[in-house]
């Protein structure tokens, strides 16, 4: 056998007492809260986030390198301390037979050294699990502390008490009902239970960082607000890796990018068109008196709920023609599109003046290729040329959209302007800075930047479609959440401050909430 065999056989042994010393979850747990310990001062030691620790705790997953030695090292260094409760006793009505048994099956304790740890010597099966262990008990054999040994598979063989014979004048003795064992969560269960429990984690962040500011301000609002803003960048960062911790895709923060997703100077556009919308219906004139009554709606949380985009999750890869038009792939697509003959609708693609091939985001694909099916049938499919994309995931940024929600859902409960502006600018701020900033060093990802815009202009186009398939005149369509409608909206919208509804706008001095205009000249 080679050295490097040699070496292979020796890590995969390793890697096998390593798994057979690792308690159980609910050790684990039990360990962490009997030395006081919080689930970050855990994480920080081994160098994991805190989720993972929990994670590993509930047994949603095990412990994994590189983490793994050191939290088995600290799980055997606490299972000295505080060991495990022994088990009761035998009754002392016990029969003679039982009582033999039990004797026979009596453990020693472990042997400690003079310093009061547990020794160590070659790993051998437990005496009292079977589950290999390098500890050994005072009399030699291997023998796991109490709170380390794992639980066994299968009944230790007890002998069997022989019944005493029923007289004939005693009632047959009842068995005891079985007791019915409490049912083992599934996977998606446990996982559904860790991401519930994560998100109510990460929330509290958000409450303690408003907590914190609201005291250095002694009470002032508008300076809790001011810093909060200020702090939103790496606020937001740290509330991303925290969600990400039972994720199931890794990503690259860095990765190497084709030119056209780089921007050519800071005064030049980006060559990537976000089809950013400029819609204003021909038929109708704000300059001209009228009678038909206008309503400008504002959508809520735009670019919150445009997190919920494809996004491409590895390097991106080029294509010829539209060998890059995949369901299950994101990226960047140069296309021609074909024209779009519909004066009373938005142009999905926004306002844009040149003709000719234009490079997009695979959210306005997406969104193209659906309004050339038959269930719309609004115009032909692009052209496509060439694209640059990757395998992506329309969840990468669900947990994080997710948190950010309820979070908000709650402080508009609680009319809690503070924690409103608060949560804006995170994710406001996490949009606009993961591209090219120097506001953000630990993201550069300009195509999920592109998307994610692109992704807001398509769900507001969404809208625009659902209003006129009810009826209604779409007058005007602009930026990521405005959109003016005649009629009665509240037929079509949900009306609220949440992010599944619309509410009146009344920022915009000129056309402010309700409105009449005219015809226009034809």
């Amino acid at each position: 056998m080679s050295s490097e065999q040699f070496d292979g056989v020796e890590a995969l042994l390793e890697e096998a007492r390593l798994t057979a010393r690792m308690p159980e979850p609910a050790e684990r747990l039990r360990l962490r809260q009997a030395a006081g310990l919080s689930r970050a001062q855990v994480a920080a030691a081994v160098g994991v986030g805190r989720q993972t620790v929990a994670n590993w705790e509930d047994g949603t997953t095990d412990p994994q390198p590189p983490g793994r030695f050191k939290y088995l090292r600290l799980l055997e260094g606490l299972a000295q301390i505080h060991p495990a409760p022994t088990p009761a006793q035998a009754p002392a009505e016990a029969t003679a037979a039982n009582n033999a048994s039990t004797a026979e099956l009596a453990v020693p304790d472990t042997a400690r050294g003079p310093d009061g740890l547990t020794l160590q010597g070659e790993p051998a099966p437990c005496l009292r699990c079977g589950v290999t262990t390098p500890y050994k008990a005072t009399d030699g054999r291997s023998l796991h502390p109490g709170a380390m040994c794992q639980p066994p598979t299968t009944a230790a063989p007890h002998a069997a008490a022989t019944p005493a014979p029923a007289s004939a004048s005693s009632p047959a003795p009842t068995a005891a009902p079985s007791p019915v064992p409490a049912p083992v969560p599934s996977r998606p269960q446990r996982r559904a239970k860790s991401a519930a429990r994560a998100q109510a984690e990460t929330a509290g962040l958000i409450g303690q960082a408003v907590h914190e500011e609201l005291e250095r301000a002694e009470g002032d609002a508008d300076a809790t607000v001011k810093a909060l803003v200020k702090r939103a960048i790496p606020d937001v960062m740290r509330l991303f890796e925290e969600t990400r911790a039972t994720a199931r895709y890794t990503y690259t923060a860095y990765p190497a990018l084709p030119d056209i997703l780089t921007k050519p100077s800071k005064k030049e556009p980006d060559q990537i068109w976000e089809a950013r919308p400029n819609f204003h219906h021909p038929h109708y004139s704000l300059k001209s008196a009228g009678s038909v009554a206008v309503t400008a709606l504002d959508v809520n949380a735009a670019y919150l709920s445009a997190l919920k985009a494809w996004l491409p999750i590895g390097k991106l890869e080029h294509s010829a023609g539209a060998d890059g038009v995949d369901p299950k792939r994101s990226g960047v697509h140069l296309i021609t599109p074909s024209p779009w003959n519909h004066s009373h609708l938005p142009d999905p693609l926004g306002d844009r003046d040149q003709p000719g091939p234009l490079w997009v985001t695979n959210a306005t694909l997406r969104l193209l290729l659906r309004l050339s099916t038959p269930k719309y049938g609004l115009l032909d499919p692009p052209v496509v040329h060439e694209s640059w994309t990757s395998g992506a995931t329309e969840n990468f940024l669900d947990a994080l959209r997710k948190t950010l929600t309820a979070a908000r859902e709650t402080a508009i409960a609680e009319d809690d302007t503070i924690t409103l502006e608060y949560i804006k600018a995170m994710y406001s701020k996490f949009i606009s800075t993961m591209g090219e900033s120097v506001h953000n060093r630990e993201m550069a990802r300009p195509d999920w930047m592109h998307i994610i815009h692109s992704q807001a202009y398509a769900n507001l186009w969404g809208k625009a479609y659902k209003a006129h398939q009810a009826g209604l005149d779409v007058i005007a369509m602009m930026g990521t959440d405005e959109l003016h409608v005649t009629g009665d909206w509240r037929q079509v919208f949900p009306e609220g401050r949440g992010v599944a509804q619309m509410k009146i706008k009344h920022s915009d001095a000129k056309a402010s909430g309700e409105y009449t205009i005219g015809m226009a000249a034809r």
